[in-house]
């Protein structure tokens, strides 16, 4: 499509152009039922099994069992932020956080208000540049779960390991779910925003181990209570019907580019694009992050002053490339490449840099 531009946006971001064109073309009349997915009810035996062939794709593409349920609710990360506290945070127990970034800290700050929060490790007055190591983390004597934010979108970092802990581990996977194989065992409980790398905003994906689901209260209103969505199969409120559909379709585009393995690949060579130019000219690009740490999702970096970057993003958007402004809260550039980004997209940016160092450097 001529008029498509890459899209660098951090969230809602870019989606599978195939997933799109397919959504289009079956919009007015899903599975032949004469009506659209917008349209149908919930409780249509359709789109009921959907939902269960959605969480059957989660499981088949992160290889697990019946360990774990798979959810689809609503309220983003930010109701995870809270809701997971109110189920397991009960008194007299304690949270251990870990702060690599924003949204770690948002998380942080909503459990405060609710239990005892132990700070496993920070940091924060680094600027967020790096991921703390092992040895670094300074767990509570006896947690009732540890929680993570596995990519941090606004500085540009990414665990590059599953921490060590005899505890639950816990993680807002937001950013960069299904981006890489992982170990699903080694989690009590992920969650993650569809808004980035599974679909449009308005579903989140929530993976919850079984013993976990025991330990809900039942003193908890029911749509705060991940057990009921559980027995109700994401169902028990009529969901973000649409969102869950194009997730589905996001999936098996997932499975059709050769399972995560072959993300994960195509993902390290796309970032090594832009990368290698930032480290090509470090007298004109400064990234954020350390290199031990950096992101696959999003290149944060700055350029010498304020006025050259807004002239860099006036001349990309010229280029066709949208979405590179850094957050409010730091400025500079950011590139998000999510698992949609065209690789062409990121030999795109990556041949614009050079030229725009060239010329203004």
């Amino acid at each position: 499509m001529s008029n498509r531009v890459f899209n660098f946006y951090a969230g809602p971001a870019t989606l599978p152009l195939p997933v799109m064109k397919e959504a289009q073309e079956e919009f007015l009349n899903f599975q032949e039922n004469g009506i659209s997915i917008v349209e149908m009810s919930h409780r249509h035996k359709d789109f009921e099994n959907l939902v269960l062939e959605s969480e059957s794709l989660v499981k088949e593409l992160l290889e697990f069992g019946d360990s774990h349920r798979v959810l689809f609710l609503q309220g983003g990360a930010s109701l995870q932020f809270a809701m997971l506290p109110l189920n397991f945070l009960t008194s007299g127990e304690t949270a251990d956080y870990i702060l690599t970034g924003s949204f770690a800290e948002k998380a942080w700050k909503e459990a405060r208000l609710i239990g005892n929060v132990h700070l496993t490790a920070s940091t924060k007055e680094e600027n967020y540049r790096r991921i703390p190591d092992q040895k670094e983390l300074t767990f509570s004597p006896n947690p009732a779960y540890v929680h993570i934010t596995t990519n941090n979108t606004i500085y540009g970092t990414q665990w590059s390991y599953t921490p060590q802990t005899n505890h639950p581990l816990v993680a807002d996977m937001s950013s960069d779910i299904l981006s890489h194989p992982f170990d699903v065992s080694r989690f009590g409980l992920i969650y993650a925003g569809a808004q980035k790398n599974l679909g449009p905003a308005g579903v989140t994906l929530v993976i919850i181990r079984q013993d976990f689901l025991e330990k809900v209260p039942t003193s908890l209103p029911s749509m705060l209570r991940y057990d009921i969505h559980a027995t109700n199969n994401s169902l028990y409120n009529t969901p973000s019907s649409f969102s869950i559909y194009m997730l589905n379709k996001v999936l098996h585009w997932l499975k059709k580019q050769g399972g995560l393995a072959q993300v994960e690949k195509r993902n390290i060579r796309k970032a090594a694009y832009i990368y290698d130019v930032v480290d090509k000219h470090t007298d004109f690009y400064q990234g954020h992050s350390e290199k031990n740490s950096r992101s696959l999702m999003n290149i944060t970096f700055r350029l010498p002053t304020e006025t050259i970057e807004k002239l860099f993003l006036t001349e990309a958007a010229q280029h066709k490339m949208i979405g590179l402004k850094g957050h409010r809260s730091v400025g500079g550039i950011r590139a998000s490449i999510y698992n949609a980004m065209p690789e062409e997209g990121c030999q795109e940016l990556a041949a614009f840099m050079q030229d725009f160092c060239k010329r203004h450097g």
